[in-house]
């Protein structure tokens, strides 16, 4: 189930600046909307390993690459692959295209592990979708981590090879 994120936000003190625009569903889509935003965009990809027993939510730069056979490594995970629509339901309650580091509080039952790009963890604020691709909102990173600690949330951070 999603949080009121406003209702959440405002229990927290946190503000954030709120960009509606039209749907996006890439990375791509994204960088060409004519808005002028604060915060590190990022790119968000919902992983499983090999048996489906561990899940992933991996959040980086959106000009970050991935070979996932690095990444499986770093992770001490068997093979990595996206995981499926259906997973990606069940897990974070959200919808290919809306993936978002804010879908790990939908994540109750502790199933999936959130990864980020230490890249990420150095910048002021952060760009990410609030549970749809027709918003964007930018996020002190400051706010985030406290966000993260409200709900026993830990990020591992992950050092990407350069492009």
């Amino acid at each position: 189930m999603q949080p009121d994120l406003p209702a959440l936000f405002a229990r927290l003190g946190i503000s954030c600046e709120r960009h509606a625009h039209a749907a996006v569903f890439t990375v791509e889509e994204a960088s060409a909307l004519p808005l002028a935003m604060a915060g590190m965009p990022t790119k968000n990809l919902f992983l499983k390993d090999r048996k489906g027993r561990r899940h992933f939510l991996v959040v980086l730069r959106d000009t970050q690459r991935v070979d996932l056979r690095w990444l499986a490594t770093a992770l001490q995970a068997d093979t990595l692959s996206f995981a499926s629509a259906e997973r990606l339901t069940r897990h974070l309650a959200s919808t290919p295209g809306s993936v978002s580091l804010l879908d790990i509080l939908c994540d109750s039952a502790g199933a999936v592990e959130l990864v980020i790009d230490a890249a990420l963890w150095e910048a002021d604020a952060l760009q990410c979708h609030p549970y749809t691709n027709t918003a964007t909102l930018v996020i002190a990173l400051d706010d985030v981590r406290r966000l993260l600690a409200a709900h026993d949330r830990e990020a591992r951070r992950v050092t990407f090879p350069a492009n």
